[in-house]
């Protein structure tokens, strides 16, 4: 690809920033508007069905504006109008949202009676599955005053996320790490895990310690950044009258909270299968124990691989063929129309993720540093725009978000398909201990270690319920003694590895990372039902892509194939973990 062409095209989006002045300018006749039927929604449903229309569209108006601000913002950091230019739409948005507070406690006020009839309505027909879903939070609804109150609040309470954003990806400087070709180079979050990813074990062990030590002078900052995040989290579920801060994040997707307790569960009753890939890892490297720095680079070293970004991007393309003429053509258009920014950059907003909106292209942003995980992050990344695309072109605005319980489900296919794409057309040995022991180090980050990161995220918001500080010393202890139960005997727990937790992001995203796990489990039963060449499987799959939030998530998930309210997908999964690292064991064994 040209250099032009790594790049994003926000230009389509809005070809100058003036434009976006002008959109910017009508949010506040949008939400005036909005607010012009404050006490009318019962006088009949054509006024009812007009006030959801106006409020949707502000939303989605206020959605373009955002997706432009925070894209342009998270090219670079540092540029500090582009970050103002976030902070005033945010601002404006909390600002506005008291326009909006009056909506849900009037629909709540509506007596039964009366709110029956207006569901009966063809007018309203469209609409029903949300009003009915906003009436299922009717205990959980304060008075309009109280609502207009935290909406103003909004802005504020989100600060210790900014804090942890800015101090994470701007301001730390982790200094220079000697590679394996002797030269120093610069160790950032971008270039951690190739560290990891080497051969040399003096280069792991340097990286690992220069990372963690940036992060130890740091510690008591995150501690109050992340202590503070947490504490936004519980007062919002007492204010709202939950009975914990898990409930209230698993309840806008209606899911049970068994569903997050049975994955611990069935995690804890298949250690043994993850203790047994690293008793193999230890072998494979000649240890005794593994340091945690050791669990990253590939047990067939010498098949480790480089890829540019047009390889990697013919690569996933061929491996997602199986899902159809309609989908591949679609996938194309990712390319063609620079969905994607590519390179890392100083400033740049470090990881990778999907983002955009109704009016948008389904942007991807990366920090492509020419590794084969680079290629799976492309897949990955690239099953997240595909179900927004789907989502957006086949359900109307109301219904096209969909639910962030299934958003890990379609870009985990992907990395599934590319996997087995690659396995399928390769008969060295090596290279298929590679591959099999790269998918191997993949299911054990998402659900595994995924889980530990929901154990633990449960455990510091029950401890904060409780009363209890999240003092950097509490967080080191709490985390260092899950993450030796994870990791088990053939594992040496290294002490710096207490502070992890002060560079995991998703801890900030309230109750987000059992779902890696969860779409994890949910993602193998699905690839394995499209690899099986069953055009019905294919169907119910791009259906479930198509889907949005126009059903519950559990159904959504129930008609493509999978039953996530059991444990018995996660159970299904962990098996072929098993049978994976039984496989990685057999290649390695024609090795030696």
């Amino acid at each position: 690809m040209k250099k032009s062409e790594m790049n994003w095209d926000l230009e389509a989006l809005y070809s100058s920033v003036e434009l976006w002045e002008e959109d910017y300018a009508k949010l506040e006749s949008y939400a005036g508007k909005f607010a012009g039927y404050r006490g009318r929604l019962a006088e009949s449903p054509a006024i009812f069905r007009e006030a959801i229309e106006v409020s949707d569209a502000f939303d989605r108006l206020a959605e373009k504006l955002y997706t432009y601000a925070h894209l342009r913002s998270d090219e670079n950091t540092s540029i500090g109008v582009n970050r103002a230019r976030v902070d005033r739409i945010s601002a404006k948005l909390a600002a506005l949202s008291e326009l909006e507070a009056w909506f849900a406690p009037e629909v709540m006020a509506i007596p039964d009676e009366r709110m029956k009839e207006l569901l009966q309505s063809g007018e309203l027909a469209f609409y029903r599955r949300s009003i009915e879903e906003l009436l299922r939070e009717k205990k959980h609804i304060l008075s309009e005053c109280e609502e207009r109150l935290l909406g103003q609040l909004s802005d504020v309470l989100g600060t210790s996320d900014d804090l942890f954003s800015t101090l994470n990806d701007t301001d730390l400087r982790f200094g220079r790490v000697k590679g394996e070709d002797g030269k120093m180079q610069t160790l950032t979050h971008g270039s951690y895990r190739r560290f990891l990813e080497s051969s040399d074990r003096s280069v792991r062990r340097a990286a690992f310690r220069k990372l963690y030590n940036t992060y130890g002078k740091f510690r008591n900052t995150f501690a109050v950044t992340l202590d503070a995040t947490v504490k936004r989290h519980v007062a919002s579920a007492r204010i709202r009258k939950f009975d914990s801060a898990l409930q209230q994040a698993l309840y806008p997707d209606n899911i049970p909270e068994n569903v997050y307790l049975n994955l611990i569960s069935a995690v804890h009753d298949n250690l043994d299968g993850l203790f047994d890939y690293f008793k193999l890892r230890g072998e494979v490297l000649g240890l005794e124990k593994v340091d945690m720095y050791d669990l990253h680079c590939p047990l067939a070293s010498d098949c480790r691989r480089e890829y540019s970004f047009d390889q990697a991007s013919e690569l996933v393309k061929n491996a997602l063929l199986p899902l159809g003429e309609d989908y591949a053509a679609n996938l194309k258009r990712a390319w063609d129309e620079r969905w994607i920014d590519v390179p890392e950059r100083q400033g740049k907003r470090s990881g990778a993720y999907s983002s955009g909106c109704y009016d948008s292209r389904p942007y991807l942003l990366l920090n492509f540093q020419n590794t084969f995980d680079d290629v799976f992050t492309l897949a990955h990344e690239l099953g997240h725009s595909m179900h927004s695309f789907y989502s957006r072109k086949y359900q109307h605005y109301h219904y096209s978000d969909y639910e962030i319980f299934v958003a890990e489900v379609a870009s985990t296919t992907n990395e599934l398909l590319l996997s087995r794409y690659l396995l399928q057309n390769t008969d060295d040995p090596a290279f298929r201990a590679y591959l099999l022991g790269h998918l191997a180090d993949e299911i054990r980050a998402t659900i595994y270690r995924q889980t530990m990161f929901a154990e633990f995220e449960l455990g510091i918001h029950r401890a904060v319920w409780d009363g209890e500080v999240l003092t950097a010393d509490f967080l080191d202890e709490n985390y260092f003694k899950l993450n030796a139960e994870y990791h088990g005997p053939f594992v040496e727990t290294d002490p710096q590895i207490a502070l992890e937790w002060a560079r995991i992001p998703h801890f900030h995203y309230n109750f987000y990372v059992y779902k890696y796990a969860t779409g994890m489990s949910a993602a193998i039963r699905l690839s394995e039902r499209i690899l099986s060449g069953d055009p019905a499987a294919v169907e119910a799959y791009l259906n479930f892509l198509k889907a949005g939030d126009s059903k519950d998530v559990l159904d959504i998930m129930r008609d493509a194939g999978v039953d996530l309210s059991t444990p018995e997908p996660i159970s299904a999964a962990l098996g072929f973990f098993k049978d994976t690292v039984s496989g990685l064991r057999k290649e390695l064994k024609l090795l030696s």
